[in-house]
Protein backbone atom coordinates (compact mmCIF):
# COMPACT_ATOMS: atom_id res chain seq x y z
CA UNK A 1 0.00 0.00 0.00
CA UNK A 2 1.58 3.30 -1.06
CA UNK A 3 1.34 6.43 0.91
CA UNK A 4 -1.17 8.17 -0.91
CA UNK A 5 -3.85 4.95 -0.67
CA UNK A 6 -2.74 5.42 3.09
CA UNK A 7 -3.90 8.99 3.56
CA UNK A 8 -6.89 8.43 1.13
CA UNK A 9 -8.58 5.16 3.82
CA UNK A 10 -7.95 7.18 6.60
CA UNK A 11 -9.48 10.74 5.32
CA UNK A 12 -12.38 8.45 3.72
CA UNK A 13 -12.69 6.74 7.80
CA UNK A 14 -12.81 10.39 8.79
CA UNK A 15 -15.58 11.07 6.96
CA UNK A 16 -17.76 8.15 7.49
CA UNK A 17 -17.59 9.30 11.46
CA UNK A 18 -19.94 12.58 10.98
CA UNK A 19 -21.94 10.83 8.13
CA UNK A 20 -22.73 7.80 10.09
CA UNK A 21 -23.83 9.71 13.21
CA UNK A 22 -25.85 11.83 10.93
CA UNK A 23 -27.91 9.12 9.71
CA UNK A 24 -28.51 7.95 13.02
CA UNK A 25 -29.68 10.91 14.83
CA UNK A 26 -32.34 11.21 11.28
CA UNK A 27 -33.06 7.47 12.23
CA UNK A 28 -33.71 7.94 15.77
CA UNK A 29 -36.23 11.06 15.21
CA UNK A 30 -38.05 8.47 12.92
CA UNK A 31 -38.24 5.90 15.55
CA UNK A 32 -41.63 7.50 17.57
CA UNK A 33 -43.84 6.92 14.23
CA UNK A 34 -42.09 4.17 12.52
CA UNK A 35 -40.58 1.78 14.91
CA UNK A 36 -37.30 0.34 14.83
CA UNK A 37 -37.88 -1.39 11.50
CA UNK A 38 -39.09 1.29 9.93
CA UNK A 39 -36.64 3.34 10.83
CA UNK A 40 -34.02 0.39 9.89
CA UNK A 41 -35.65 0.24 5.97
CA UNK A 42 -34.98 3.96 5.98
CA UNK A 43 -31.00 3.97 5.55
CA UNK A 44 -31.61 0.94 2.85
CA UNK A 45 -34.86 2.23 0.67
CA UNK A 46 -33.62 6.11 0.53
CA UNK A 47 -30.00 4.96 0.38
CA UNK A 48 -30.17 2.71 -2.11
CA UNK A 49 -30.49 5.20 -4.73
CA UNK A 50 -27.48 7.40 -3.77
CA UNK A 51 -25.58 4.01 -3.33
CA UNK A 52 -26.06 2.85 -6.86
CA UNK A 53 -24.89 6.75 -8.16
CA UNK A 54 -21.73 6.50 -6.25
CA UNK A 55 -21.40 3.14 -7.71
CA UNK A 56 -22.25 4.48 -11.18
CA UNK A 57 -19.07 6.89 -11.25
CA UNK A 58 -16.50 4.48 -9.73
CA UNK A 59 -17.93 1.93 -12.32
CA UNK A 60 -16.96 4.69 -15.29
CA UNK A 61 -13.57 5.85 -13.15
CA UNK A 62 -12.48 1.60 -13.26
CA UNK A 63 -13.57 -0.01 -16.95
CA UNK A 64 -11.13 -2.57 -16.53
CA UNK A 65 -12.97 -3.93 -13.26
CA UNK A 66 -14.19 -7.50 -13.80
CA UNK A 67 -16.78 -8.88 -11.30
CA UNK A 68 -17.34 -12.43 -10.87
CA UNK A 69 -20.53 -12.81 -8.52
CA UNK A 70 -20.11 -16.17 -7.25
CA UNK A 71 -21.37 -18.26 -4.67
CA UNK A 72 -19.19 -17.03 -2.21
CA UNK A 73 -19.73 -13.57 -2.93
CA UNK A 74 -23.72 -14.07 -2.30
CA UNK A 75 -22.90 -16.04 1.01
CA UNK A 76 -20.98 -13.23 2.30
CA UNK A 77 -23.00 -10.13 0.97
CA UNK A 78 -26.30 -11.95 1.91
CA UNK A 79 -25.24 -12.82 5.53
CA UNK A 80 -23.46 -9.04 6.02
CA UNK A 81 -26.82 -7.55 4.59
CA UNK A 82 -29.03 -9.91 7.30
CA UNK A 83 -25.90 -8.78 10.25
CA UNK A 84 -26.53 -4.93 9.58
CA UNK A 85 -30.05 -5.08 9.60
CA UNK A 86 -30.31 -6.54 12.68
CA UNK A 87 -27.60 -4.34 14.20
CA UNK A 88 -29.20 -1.25 13.02
CA UNK A 89 -32.65 -2.46 14.71
CA UNK A 90 -30.77 -3.07 17.49
CA UNK A 91 -29.10 -0.51 17.50
CA UNK A 92 -31.96 1.91 16.76
CA UNK A 93 -33.62 0.77 19.75
CA UNK A 94 -30.01 1.10 22.20
CA UNK A 95 -30.30 4.57 21.16
CA UNK A 96 -33.53 5.10 22.80
CA UNK A 97 -33.43 3.63 26.04
CA UNK A 98 -29.81 4.21 26.80
CA UNK A 99 -29.06 7.53 24.99
CA UNK A 100 -27.40 8.32 22.02
CA UNK A 101 -23.67 8.39 22.99
CA UNK A 102 -24.12 5.63 25.15
CA UNK A 103 -25.24 2.74 22.30
CA UNK A 104 -22.94 4.34 20.04
CA UNK A 105 -20.08 3.20 22.47
CA UNK A 106 -21.33 -0.07 22.82
CA UNK A 107 -21.48 -0.20 19.00
CA UNK A 108 -17.60 -0.27 19.08
CA UNK A 109 -18.06 -3.54 20.67
CA UNK A 110 -18.07 -5.08 17.25
CA UNK A 111 -14.56 -5.17 16.54
CA UNK A 112 -13.13 -6.84 20.01
CA UNK A 113 -16.19 -9.10 19.06
CA UNK A 114 -15.05 -9.95 15.19
CA UNK A 115 -11.54 -10.61 16.90
CA UNK A 116 -12.85 -13.01 18.98
CA UNK A 117 -15.33 -14.51 16.61
CA UNK A 118 -12.10 -14.87 14.02
CA UNK A 119 -10.58 -16.58 16.79
CA UNK A 120 -13.31 -19.29 17.33
CA UNK A 121 -14.54 -19.58 13.87
CA UNK A 122 -11.39 -19.20 12.14
CA UNK A 123 -9.01 -19.81 14.12
CA UNK A 124 -7.13 -16.57 13.91
CA UNK A 125 -4.29 -15.73 16.58
CA UNK A 126 -4.20 -12.81 18.62
CA UNK A 127 -1.58 -11.02 19.72
CA UNK A 128 -0.86 -9.90 23.69
CA UNK A 129 -2.21 -6.12 22.68
CA UNK A 130 -4.71 -7.28 20.81
CA UNK A 131 -6.24 -9.26 24.18
CA UNK A 132 -5.26 -5.93 26.24
CA UNK A 133 -7.66 -4.10 24.17
CA UNK A 134 -10.24 -7.12 23.93
CA UNK A 135 -9.77 -7.21 28.42
CA UNK A 136 -9.97 -3.03 28.12
CA UNK A 137 -13.02 -2.92 25.92
CA UNK A 138 -14.50 -6.01 28.06
CA UNK A 139 -14.15 -3.78 30.81
CA UNK A 140 -15.59 -0.32 29.80
CA UNK A 141 -18.07 -2.30 28.00
CA UNK A 142 -19.36 -4.16 31.73
CA UNK A 143 -19.24 -0.53 33.37
CA UNK A 144 -20.98 0.88 30.36
CA UNK A 145 -24.03 -1.35 30.54
CA UNK A 146 -24.04 -2.41 34.59
CA UNK A 147 -27.34 -1.09 36.22
CA UNK A 148 -27.34 2.08 38.55
CA UNK A 149 -29.33 1.91 41.64
CA UNK A 150 -32.33 3.82 39.63
CA UNK A 151 -31.75 1.88 36.59
CA UNK A 152 -35.24 1.39 34.64
CA UNK A 153 -35.91 -1.77 33.00
CA UNK A 154 -35.72 0.15 29.45
CA UNK A 155 -31.92 1.48 30.32
CA UNK A 156 -30.84 -2.46 30.72
CA UNK A 157 -32.98 -3.18 27.27
CA UNK A 158 -30.81 -0.88 25.67
CA UNK A 159 -27.94 -2.14 27.23
CA UNK A 160 -28.67 -5.71 25.45
CA UNK A 161 -29.53 -4.02 22.36
CA UNK A 162 -25.55 -1.65 21.79
CA UNK A 163 -23.95 -4.99 22.49
CA UNK A 164 -26.57 -7.25 20.43
CA UNK A 165 -25.54 -4.41 18.21
CA UNK A 166 -21.77 -4.53 18.04
CA UNK A 167 -22.21 -8.02 17.83
CA UNK A 168 -24.23 -7.84 14.90
CA UNK A 169 -21.76 -5.44 13.19
CA UNK A 170 -19.45 -7.57 13.36
CA UNK A 171 -20.93 -10.46 11.60
CA UNK A 172 -21.65 -7.72 8.93
CA UNK A 173 -18.02 -6.51 8.76
CA UNK A 174 -16.27 -9.54 8.27
CA UNK A 175 -19.51 -10.40 5.85
CA UNK A 176 -18.83 -7.09 3.62
CA UNK A 177 -15.17 -7.79 3.48
CA UNK A 178 -15.18 -11.40 2.27
CA UNK A 179 -18.02 -10.39 -0.09
CA UNK A 180 -15.98 -7.46 -2.35
CA UNK A 181 -12.60 -9.96 -1.95
CA UNK A 182 -14.92 -12.57 -3.83
CA UNK A 183 -16.13 -10.13 -6.40
CA UNK A 184 -13.18 -8.00 -7.84
CA UNK A 185 -9.85 -8.57 -5.70
CA UNK A 186 -8.06 -6.33 -8.29
CA UNK A 187 -10.28 -3.47 -7.47
CA UNK A 188 -11.12 -3.07 -4.18
CA UNK A 189 -13.08 0.14 -4.34
CA UNK A 190 -15.41 -1.01 -7.07
CA UNK A 191 -16.02 -4.46 -5.25
CA UNK A 192 -17.18 -2.30 -1.92
CA UNK A 193 -19.03 -0.07 -3.78
CA UNK A 194 -20.70 -3.28 -5.88
CA UNK A 195 -21.80 -5.24 -2.45
CA UNK A 196 -22.90 -1.77 -1.10
CA UNK A 197 -25.29 -1.78 -3.89
CA UNK A 198 -26.15 -5.49 -3.83
CA UNK A 199 -26.60 -5.69 -0.29
CA UNK A 200 -28.96 -2.93 0.58
CA UNK A 201 -31.21 -4.02 -2.42
CA UNK A 202 -31.91 -7.34 -0.44
CA UNK A 203 -32.12 -5.73 2.88
CA UNK A 204 -35.26 -3.16 0.72
CA UNK A 205 -36.66 -6.18 -0.59
CA UNK A 206 -36.66 -8.66 2.75
CA UNK A 207 -37.42 -5.97 5.26
CA UNK A 208 -39.94 -4.14 2.89
CA UNK A 209 -42.02 -7.20 2.19
CA UNK A 210 -41.93 -7.72 5.99
CA UNK A 211 -43.25 -4.62 6.87
CA UNK A 212 -45.74 -4.85 4.09
CA UNK A 213 -47.08 -7.87 5.36
CA UNK A 214 -46.87 -7.49 9.05
CA UNK A 215 -46.90 -3.97 9.75
CA UNK A 216 -48.18 -1.87 6.98
CA UNK A 217 -48.15 1.50 9.04
CA UNK A 218 -44.78 1.21 9.55
CA UNK A 219 -44.24 1.72 6.05
CA UNK A 220 -47.10 4.34 6.12
CA UNK A 221 -45.05 6.29 8.71
CA UNK A 222 -41.79 6.25 6.43
CA UNK A 223 -43.48 7.50 3.45
CA UNK A 224 -45.31 10.46 5.40
CA UNK A 225 -41.32 11.51 6.75
CA UNK A 226 -39.91 11.10 3.47
CA UNK A 227 -37.67 14.20 4.00
CA UNK A 228 -35.87 13.02 6.67
CA UNK A 229 -36.08 9.19 5.31
CA UNK A 230 -34.48 10.73 2.11
CA UNK A 231 -31.55 12.49 4.24
CA UNK A 232 -30.88 9.24 6.40
CA UNK A 233 -30.51 7.65 3.09
CA UNK A 234 -28.24 9.57 1.65
CA UNK A 235 -26.11 10.12 4.69
CA UNK A 236 -26.50 6.12 5.27
CA UNK A 237 -25.40 5.69 1.24
CA UNK A 238 -22.23 8.07 1.41
CA UNK A 239 -21.30 6.66 5.24
CA UNK A 240 -21.72 3.35 3.96
CA UNK A 241 -19.55 4.04 0.55
CA UNK A 242 -16.75 5.79 2.55
CA UNK A 243 -16.52 3.07 4.91
CA UNK A 244 -16.50 -0.08 2.51
CA UNK A 245 -14.00 2.31 0.45
CA UNK A 246 -11.39 2.79 3.11
CA UNK A 247 -12.08 -1.30 4.47
CA UNK A 248 -10.79 -2.49 1.04
CA UNK A 249 -7.82 0.02 1.44
CA UNK A 250 -6.61 -1.17 4.67
CA UNK A 251 -7.24 -3.77 7.31
CA UNK A 252 -10.44 -4.00 8.92
CA UNK A 253 -8.50 -3.19 12.40
CA UNK A 254 -6.51 0.02 11.17
CA UNK A 255 -10.25 1.53 9.87
CA UNK A 256 -11.92 0.46 13.17
CA UNK A 257 -9.67 1.96 15.30
CA UNK A 258 -9.35 5.57 13.47
CA UNK A 259 -13.61 4.97 13.39
CA UNK A 260 -13.45 5.60 17.20
CA UNK A 261 -13.27 9.81 16.29
CA UNK A 262 -17.46 8.42 15.61
CA UNK A 263 -17.93 8.39 19.53
CA UNK A 264 -17.16 11.91 20.76
CA UNK A 265 -18.78 13.26 17.85
CA UNK A 266 -21.84 11.16 18.84
CA UNK A 267 -21.87 12.56 22.57
CA UNK A 268 -21.38 15.65 21.12
CA UNK A 269 -24.80 15.30 19.25
CA UNK A 270 -26.58 13.60 22.04
CA UNK A 271 -25.86 16.95 24.15
CA UNK A 272 -27.15 19.16 21.11
CA UNK A 273 -29.56 17.52 19.57
CA UNK A 274 -31.33 15.17 22.82
CA UNK A 275 -30.47 17.26 25.58
CA UNK A 276 -28.15 14.10 27.11
CA UNK A 277 -25.14 14.18 29.46
CA UNK A 278 -22.84 11.72 30.15
CA UNK A 279 -22.00 11.14 33.67
CA UNK A 280 -18.79 11.07 34.45
CA UNK A 281 -18.47 7.04 34.79
CA UNK A 282 -20.34 6.79 31.75
CA UNK A 283 -17.62 9.14 30.43
CA UNK A 284 -14.61 6.96 31.90
CA UNK A 285 -16.26 3.89 30.94
CA UNK A 286 -16.40 4.90 26.76
CA UNK A 287 -12.79 5.92 27.09
CA UNK A 288 -11.80 2.92 27.82
CA UNK A 289 -14.01 1.33 25.50
CA UNK A 290 -12.49 3.75 22.41
CA UNK A 291 -8.94 2.92 23.85
CA UNK A 292 -9.70 -0.74 24.32
CA UNK A 293 -10.90 -0.68 20.41
CA UNK A 294 -7.35 1.09 19.25
CA UNK A 295 -5.90 -1.36 20.58
CA UNK A 296 -7.12 -4.66 19.37
CA UNK A 297 -7.41 -2.99 15.68
CA UNK A 298 -3.70 -2.46 15.94
CA UNK A 299 -2.48 -5.39 18.26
Amino acid sequence: MGGGNGKIWIALTIAAAPLQVARNALQRGLMAEAGPWGATLVRFLFGLPFALAIFAVVAVLTPLADPTPNAKFWWAVSGGALGQVLATAALLVAMRRSGFAVATFMQQASLPLAALMGLVVFGDQLRTQAWLGVVLTTVGLVVLSWPGRAAARGALVGSAMGLASGAAFAVALNGYRQAGLALEPDYPIYAATAAVCVAQALQTLGLGAYLAAARPQSLAAVAKAWRSSLGAGFFGAAASACWFSALALAPAGMVRAVGVIEAPIAAAAGRRLFQERLSLRQALAGAATAAGVILTALG
